[in-house]
């Protein structure tokens, strides 16, 4: 019994392909099979054919035709070569075949590059599809030789990868390998939109348990335009999706539309199907009366289709009726099951169970006879479930189904041990570990055969996926070898033409390069332009708020009268800025007159804090300078509101315009007020977070004036006094040349 735990350990986690591993077992043993491939009317041999025995090996025709394999009797030889199309022959006998074959018209002569990678295209697409469900490495390789085919100026390059990509997923899909089908089926859909396919990679997410993939797949396919049977698809794929989500109402509603649609359309096999899927819903959702109804009505349908698809769906209710406790229903059930396989058996109509078909396990003698035994132990009927145990394990022994003779052997000792018959219970237990042993032994092989198998395809996936890559090159280095003699005809004709066509790309990047430049200068001195009159719209709302302030504070001393007067000279102040505001420059002149009716309005209100002078060097040609409006008030203002306005004594304020040489003058706006410093510390804690609105405003135009026209005004400022007392604005405006 040591070995009991690990057994169940390898059969939870053996990967579904080793089902794949383990061909149906013949009566028949391996033989060398000859034989000869020639052409039909001629009976002319033909050299170098690959014949394959699909999971057995390959050979190539000799100069005779002829050619030597190992095989069984019922294998499947495939015949492949570029004059004719893949033959597939089945192997009856140990007798020598003698294959004749068509060849293509367009291989009497010979046949173009093209034509040549069509053929082959064909040819390994073909057998790709036929030995898919026998060796997956083998079709996979003939995947891989038909994309080795394809060029990129192949105008239906793109259509015929995205067939071979389905055709790859479709290996993996059958081989079961969900994430790689879907990967590959997602490459096909890349390549070219199919609904079909759209629909398969649905199926693989569902596969690889990946439910929400799949039902956002299902959902972009229920909304787009899909024939009839793909809706059908697509809604009992719906209904898979809710199903595993354990959302069972709409589980039903999709499930239900697919029935709708198939009885539509008279689709019998899957109205029996989707009968069957309502069933599980409604047992899942505890619905059992309505289960039972479903289940027992798929059953009637299914009697009126063939022996198979009744014994299938009989199996199915049979499985509910157990889970409900309703054993005499089940055996009943299953006896007549039983019934169905043996006549099927008998007639040799019961396919060898495929890989991926689960529900057609359950189909065998030994399965059906080992269930109506545990229906009868379930109901203590130990007697009645004796017989069909024994048979079980007679039918599991004589097919090699070690799993179900185990679980068998198991339960018959159970059933001895039952009624008291210890000696043939212990009997039966002893039986029960050989067979574990067996089981333990073929599983540990089985786990190896799988790895190599699963390494098997890695390597060839990664080869697909690095062909891609290779195939350009590889094609491109063929082509190149191939018409090395036409190049070289031609080389000094080629040369000429890009030599010219050279000359002529850098005149037109010359030309590109200029126009880029012009075009990117007159777009910065345009956004500059903007810029300027952007901080001029910002200037004089600025200056209005500024003077307003000195208004409301007259109207909150109740001076009315001053408020008017200043409300005059403001306003002609106002009238002049208005006018000046569309301009770039404007003459010194009109700036000066500006500005000392700006400096009196600001003396108006502040009589008893400074005084002021202005004073114009008479050396100066006023006319000849041009100044940007409204650039000297935000110093005088600053002057006047952080330095004078909070000394104690009178201050002076000191306006000055002097010569410095023949082409600029400078400006100087000088306070003795208390200094910036000082006036840093005297901010409250808000202000400090706040920049002037009008200094930042001017920083601004005076960096884009001197890039506009280089350096035409500077600014300096610095303290009046050594002790940090007083400051100083000095701007040197230069002519304009």
């Amino acid at each position: 019994m040591k070995n009991i735990g690990i057994l169940i350990i390898c059969c939870c986690f053996l990967p579904m392909i080793l089902l794949g591993q383990q061909s149906p077992l013949r009566s028949s043993k391996l033989m060398t099979i000859k034989g000869s491939v020639k052409e039909k009317n001629t009976r002319k041999p033909i050299n170098g054919v690959e014949v394959i025995v699909i999971g057995k090996g390959r050979v190539i025709t000799n100069a005779l035709g002829d050619f030597e394999i190992k095989a069984q009797v019922g294998d499947e030889l495939i015949v492949n070569h570029d004059s004719f199309h893949t033959v597939q022959y089945t192997i009856k006998d140990g007798q020598k075949i003698d294959i004749q074959v068509e060849d293509n018209p367009s291989s009497k002569l010979r046949l173009s590059s093209k034509r040549k990678r069509e053929s082959q295209y064909k040819g390994y697409l073909n057998s790709a599809k036929i030995a898919l469900k026998k060796d997956a490495a083998i079709s996979i390789e003939f995947i891989t030789k038909a994309l080795e085919t394809i060029r990129d100026d192949d105008p239906l390059a793109k259509d015929k990868k995205a067939e071979l990509f389905e055709s790859l997923a479709d290996v993996y899909s059958y081989w079961k390998q969900p994430d790689l089908a879907a990967t590959n089926y997602q490459i096909s859909l890349n390549n070219k939109y199919n609904a079909a396919v759209k629909i398969k990679l649905a199926k693989s997410h569902l596969d690889d348990n990946n439910y929400q993939s799949a039902l956002s797949t299902y959902k972009e396919l229920e909304n787009s335009r899909i024939t009839s049977d793909q809706k059908i698809s697509v809604y009992e794929g719906l209904g898979d999706s809710y199903k595993e989500l354990k959302k069972y109402s709409k589980s039903r509603n999709n499930y239900d539309k697919a029935l709708k649609e198939s009885k539509r359309r008279r689709l019998d096999d899957k109205v029996i199907l989707l009968n069957s899927k309502l069933a599980k819903v409604l047992q899942d959702e505890g619905n059992i009366a309505s289960a039972r109804a479903f289940f027992d009505n798929s059953v009637e349908l299914a009697e009126q289709q063939d022996k198979k698809t009744a014994a299938k769906q009989r199996a199915v209710a049979a499985d509910f009726y157990n889970k409900s406790n309703s054993f005499d229903r089940e055996i009943q059930l299953r006896i007549e099951t039983l019934e169905d396989i043996e006549e099927l058996e008998e007639q040799q109509e019961l396919a060898p169970v495929e890989i991926n078909a689960e529900e057609d396990k359950s189909l065998t003698t030994q399965v059906q006879n080992y269930k109506i035994a545990n229906a009868f132990a379930a109901q203590e009927a130990y007697d009645e479930a004796i017989p069909y145990l024994k048979e079980s394990i007679k039918e599991a022994e004589s097919k090699n189904d070690l799993i179900v003779q185990k679980d068998a052997t198991r339960k018959l000792g159970e059933v001895y041990r039952e009624k008291g018959e210890l000696k043939k219970a212990s009997d039966a237990f002893e039986e029960y570990e050989v067979i574990v042993d067996k089981l333990y032994i073929q599983k540990e092989q089985e786990i190896s055969q799988a790895a190599r198998f699963g390494r098997e395809l890695a390597q060839r996936a990664n080869r697909i996926a690095t062909l891609e890559k290779d195939r350009e090159l590889n094609e491109t280095r063929y082509e190149l070898a191939f018409a090395s003699q036409e190049i070289a005809n031609q080389q000094s004709l080629r040369q000429q033409i890009i030599i010219y066509f050279l000359i002529g790309l850098t005149f037109l990047l010359l030309l590109a390069a200029y126009l880029m430049f012009r075009n990117m200068k007159q777009q910065r001195y345009a956004n500059n332009l903007l810029s300027l009159k952007s901080l001029r719209s910002q200037m004089n709302p600025h200056f209005i708020f500024n003077a307003l302030n000195s208004v409301n504070t007259f109207i909150a001393t109740s001076d009315e009268r001053t408020a008017n007067r200043y409300l005059t000279d403001f306003s002609l102040l106002m009238r002049a800025v208005l006018e000046n505001s569309e301009e770039d420059f404007i003459p010194l002149e009109k700036e000066i007159e500006l500005l000392k009716l700006y400096v009196q309005l600001e003396h108006f209100r502040f009589q008893d804090k400074f005084e002021y002078t202005i004073d114009t060097d008479p050396d100066i040609k006023i006319e000849e300078y041009v100044i940007p409006p409204m650039l000297l008030q935000p110093y005088v203002e600053n002057a006047v509101w952080h330095g004078l306005r909070y000394k104690k004594e009178k201050g002076l304020l000191s306006i000055g315009f002097k010569k410095e040489n023949s082409d600029s003058i400078s400006i100087t706006i000088a306070d003795n007020g208390i200094g910036r410093k000082k006036s840093k510390e005297l901010k409250t804690q808000n202000q400090k977070k706040q920049q002037s609105k009008g200094m930042g405003n001017i920083k601004k135009r005076i960096a884009i004036l001197n890039k506009m026209y280089k350096d035409k005004v500077d600014v300096f400022i610095s303290d009046l006094d050594d002790n940090e007392e007083g400051t100083q604005v000095k701007l040197i405006l230069k002519k304009d040349k």
